[in-house]
């Protein structure tokens, strides 16, 4: 079921902007919080937490005396301790020189240094508990699949898988052993595998039998990626792709190898969804992808993964083994981003792969498009990227911040006032420049 695109009078465009600015409040708050809350344990009073910039729509005020605000534009968000000139969290002299000492320990800038950089470091770390506690949501409800290749459920499909029943565990194909999904996938994808009906023999209540059913991996689509050439098209989960130009193809490696040689030439998918068969024409795109050992090549792609013929059986994992998996996935998703990150400035894919509010914006309305888990698997991708990205080393970011605070720690001295900022204008630039430089992306690329 759609997110968005099920309610009434929502669509395209509207439908991105609204996926956009609710993944971005989302991922604000849990920042902005982050920063929040550390600093009031660490005694820091905070005057103001605002959701957006610009006129302010309503505003109450809490036990604690901070303001809470709703801004007109949604795009941003900040905290203004006590002490601060303005939302930049500069230092506001002559507010405090008035104040007196008890006042002023109060005051962000008035608090002991580790408060400070506990404070600053709250944001970016909650982005990443935000993601971990999303990855691990999604594990624990949508379950792991078992060792041995079982059947939860049988796809719809224009042919039954004939003889095979929920529950059956895929002992082997053809002959070909599968003990685990593994083998299963290295069958349907090496080349030993021959496309059309298999044999399986599956062990069923104890007993062992054999059924006939369709190649393990079809060109079944189980993921379509936002802003591919399948999403343009119109290409959803569960189509079935049963042709490309006249040719019939029965399993994904075939539609993988008509696909590579395409050269981004047009071509024609007869596609089977839920009874109806149609045909969708588009180009395959040629993208930066990563090898498998930290590098990148270019391929020759459609934007879809496939799917085998039915659901695999899951179990519910243990709480500390979704909470593992779900720090794992963050983990990766900050280690593949500064690779990519180091390949594009060191010229070896294209500067293109980066992109600007206008294509995430776009990606939230495609992620939005494709289900609840879809969307809130994005929040938690683009949470990890924020959360990483406020970690750099750059004036006017956290880790900016961050920096300052282990000079003074070394140097037992802040950066003096000018030092500042200069410092926080040049951080400024570049980050405009870098906005500037995505949003030409969106555009030009």
């Amino acid at each position: 079921m759609e997110l968005i695109g099920s309610i009434p009078l929502l669509g395209g465009f509207l439908s991105t902007i609204i996926a956009f600015v609710a993944v971005l409040s989302v991922i604000i708050f849990i920042h902005e919080y982050g920063h929040y809350i550390v600093g009031r344990w660490s005694g820091i009073h905070a005057e103001v937490f605002s959701m957006g910039f610009g006129p302010v729509l309503t505003a109450w005020h809490d036990k604690r005396g901070t303001r809470w605000q709703i801004a007109a534009i949604p795009f941003g968000g900040y905290v203004k301790f006590l002490g601060d000139a303005d939302a930049s969290s500069r230092n506001d002299p002559e507010a405090l020189a008035r104040m007196d000492p008890a006042t002023r320990a109060r005051s962000f800038h008035g608090a002991k240094l580790y408060k400070k950089a506990l404070t600053v470091a709250a944001g970016p770390v909650a982005n990443f508990i935000l993601s971990s506690a999303i990855f691990s949501a999604v594990v624990l409800f949508s379950g792991l699949a078992t060792e041995a290749p079982t059947i939860g459920a049988l796809k719809p499909l224009p042919q039954a898988a004939t003889g095979l029943q929920r529950g059956d565990v895929i002992l082997s194909v053809n002959g070909v052993a599968t003990p685990d999904y593994a083998a299963l996938y290295d069958y349907s994808r090496d080349g030993s595998g021959t496309p059309g009906a298999q044999t399986y023999r599956v062990q069923r209540a104890g007993d062992v039998a054999q059924a006939t059913g369709p190649f393990p991996l079809l060109p079944l689509i189980d993921n379509v990626q936002p802003q591919s050439a399948a999403m343009a098209a119109g290409l959803k989960v569960g189509d079935l792709i049963q042709s490309i130009d006249g040719e019939s193809i029965t399993a994904f490696s075939e539609l993988q190898t008509i696909v590579a040689g395409s050269a981004g030439r047009e071509m024609t998918f007869g596609v089977w969804r839920s009874g109806d068969v149609f045909d969708v024409v588009l180009a395959a795109r040629t993208l930066d992808m990563p090898d498998g050992q930290g590098g990148f090549e270019k391929r020759v792609l459609i934007g879809i993964t496939g799917g085998l013929f039915f659901e695999p059986e899951t179990v519910t994992p243990g709480i500390f083994e979704a909470l593992g998996l779900g720090i794992s996935q963050t983990g990766r998703i900050v280690s593949s981003s500064l690779n990519g990150l180091w390949h594009m400035i060191s010229g070896t894919i294209s500067a293109c792969n980066l992109q600007g509010p206008v294509g995430i914006a776009k990606v939230s309305g495609d992620a939005a498009s494709q289900g609840f888990t879809s969307f809130i698997w994005f929040i938690a991708v683009l949470s990890t990227a924020i959360g990483m990205l406020n970690l750099f080393p750059i004036p006017v970011l956290d880790g900016g911040h961050l920096v300052f605070f282990g000079f003074e720690a070394i140097t037992k001295r802040p950066p003096s006032d000018r030092a500042m900022q200069v410092m926080m204008s040049m951080g400024l630039f570049f980050i405009v420049a870098l906005m500037v430089f995505a949003l030409a992306n969106d555009f030009f690329c």
